[in-house]
């Protein structure tokens, strides 16, 4: 039997693990007379995310196993966490016999995870591998290069994370780790597609959103911030907020801890008094989120994985970031770059309401999770 620690933390590694985890249930049910090609899997979740909203509500509606392991790290700088995690990884994987450690995205439980794994030579299987921002100053830059370079298999969403690894020699350099393993990069297509796929028809089902907000379709902006890129910078913070109460739709804003805490002690006064005009509401679960975005007329948001819920239901985005990891996205025409600019991020959302935004099939065949499940088990 294969045993394997899927390692997460945050809200999108806990919807990504949800596909993996439902491939290697089909998995073991199609090989279930050969207990030798059984996959077994264990999920340690570091507490990074711990709020009730940002984490526990997500496994609930997702279906996913409850974690075997909880660290409880909880917040604090990136050096303490980190640390704190890696010793966590350690421990457990010293404890008994792993075949495999999963991680995803590029969160500090992602980097945590794979330099725990590569020092006592525990195979990595990065999924998202191959993404890049070509920006330093990003915490999670730095998080997926290191993790990328520790990797066994790194699972390339799209061909332009492949063509990233191409470019910095992973292709070429046939890395060998201790045992022999040599180092291996596979198109695998997008997980979150396969959710989002998957979970489409069950979401206009189970959520009760749009009636409960009084909200119409495609009459509303939804937005979501929550990088301290944006949080922690005041200028940006009311740049953002600014152009929101600029908008003459209704704003939906789902708040994230970091913002809610940053609002009050960043925003100017005058922003301060007109707060109401949005409708600001807690952290949307799954479901929640999924018909927000699927009925918003625009998305505004500075996560990567909003950005790309958003395409997978064909609503266009505005990125409140100066750069995207998920390049496609922009080259296709479905979300435009408007960093934490006033002008830019109106004049984004009045090009989007213009025009007509087409969504080219580039994240996979909704079939990445199963696809993964099978290269590890066969390597």
């Amino acid at each position: 039997m294969l045993k394997l620690l899927t390692i997460i933390g945050a809200r999108p590694q806990i919807i990504k693990a949800a596909a993996v985890s439902r491939a290697i249930a089909k998995w073991n049910a199609e090989h279930a007379l050969d207990e030798a090609r059984q996959i077994c899997e264990v999920i340690l979740h570091t507490g990074q995310h711990y709020d009730d909203n940002m984490s526990d509500v997500f496994f609930r509606e997702l279906g996913i196993p409850q974690p075997d392991i909880n660290l409880h790290v909880g917040s604090g700088s990136h050096g303490e966490q980190t640390s704190k995690m890696i010793e966590g990884i350690g421990k457990v994987l010293k404890l008994e016999h792993y075949d495999g450690l999963i991680l995803y995205g590029d969160t500090n439980s992602t980097l945590a995870g794979a330099v725990a794994a590569s020092k006592l030579q525990v195979p990595v299987y990065h999924i998202e591998a191959g993404l890049r921002s070509f920006n330093m100053a990003m915490p999670e830059e730095i998080n997926r290069i290191v993790c990328d370079q520790l990797s066994t298999i790194l699972f390339a969403p799209t061909q332009t994370a492949v063509d990233n690894l191409k470019h910095e020699g992973f292709m070429a350099q046939k890395r060998k780790f201790a045992d022999g393993r040599i180092q291996q990069v596979v198109k695998s297509g997008d997980v979150m597609y396969d959710n989002s796929m998957y979970f489409a028809n069950k979401a206009a089902q189970k959520s009760d959103i749009m009636n409960c907000l009084g909200l119409e379709d495609k009459h509303f902006v939804l937005a979501t911030i929550h990088r301290p890129s944006n949080t922690d910078n005041a200028e940006n913070l009311n740049n953002i907020f600014r152009a929101l109460l600029g908008i003459e739709e209704k704003v939906v804003l789902p708040l994230h801890p970091r913002t809610k805490k940053m609002i009050p002690l960043e925003l100017e006064p005058e922003l301060l008094s007109q707060i109401d005009k949005l409708a600001i509401i807690e952290p949307a679960g799954f479901f929640d989120i999924i018909e927000l975005e699927r009925h918003a007329r625009v998305v505004m948001t500075d996560s990567g994985g909003v950005q790309k819920e958003s395409f997978f239901v064909e609503t266009p985005c505005v990125i409140l970031r100066p750069e995207t990891e998920w390049v496609e996205i922009v080259e296709a025409g479905a979300g435009i770059i408007a960093d934490a600019d006033y002008d830019r991020i109106l004049q984004a959302y009045n090009d989007m309401c213009d025009r007509k935004v087409h969504f080219p099939k580039l994240f996979g065949d909704a079939h990445a999770a199963e696809q993964i499940v099978q290269i590890i088990a066969e390597r």
